[in-house]
């Protein structure tokens, strides 16, 4: 499947139907998501692998890593959003486990090929992606993240002796309007996709 085909899939993925600020629920934006699904694929990460998709929300990333022909498992801790991601999976044909946890939880034992993720910024709560990337790098030794742009030293500085970056990509984070604070009716942000490689 070529990269605008999936983009094309995947714009038809229900996003959330009452998102909450507190847990940063904002859907990823297909071109985005498409984006990263694709590199991870054509390095070998996706198809006929084990891919855990954490903070999964309505299913964009597990959906689309499906599709790509891997084996996918959702977690996400909003038990109505995981709903919404079943009822999207099966728009979709596509089968996948979701699961709901916190992220933070110690003692999943979930384990995958490949992790993927676009895990809260912190604007909400400060520091709220340092779970997902230790959860990301206990679980699978490749990883896939969307990070703001600059956070690269921060990644290196936290992952440091436990992984390596081995892949980085520029890209856009497109936020329409959904809540009271928002003043604009849509807002880029630059992001970073980045591949982290667990050190054996």
């Amino acid at each position: 499947m070529k990269l605008r085909q999936l983009e094309i899939k995947l714009q038809k993925i229900q996003g959330f139907p009452s998102p909450s600020a507190n847990l940063e629920q904002y859907m990823t934006p297909a071109p985005l998501a498409a984006r990263l699904l694709y590199e991870a694929a054509l390095a070998g990460d996706i198809e006929g692998r084990k891919v855990l998709d954490l903070g999964c929300g309505t299913g964009m990333l597990s959906i689309g890593a499906a599709l790509l022909g891997a084996d996918v498992t959702g977690v996400d801790t909003d038990e109505a959003i995981l709903a919404a991601a079943r009822k999207n999976a099966e728009a979709f044909g596509v089968e996948i486990e979701f699961i709901q946890m916190h992220i933070d939880d110690n003692s999943s034992g979930l384990s995958a090929d490949t992790v993927i993720m676009n895990p809260p910024f912190g604007a909400q709560k400060e520091h709220a992606d340092r779970p997902f990337l230790d959860f990301a790098l206990r679980a699978a030794p490749v990883c896939y993240g969307i990070f703001n742009k600059g956070s690269i030293p921060f990644v290196e500085a936290y992952t440091k002796n436990k992984a390596v970056i081995t892949g980085k990509t520029a890209a856009l984070l497109n936020i329409p309007k959904q809540f009271s604070f928002h003043t604009r009716e849509n807002l880029e942000i630059p992001v970073e996709i980045i591949r982290l490689e667990r050190i054996a």
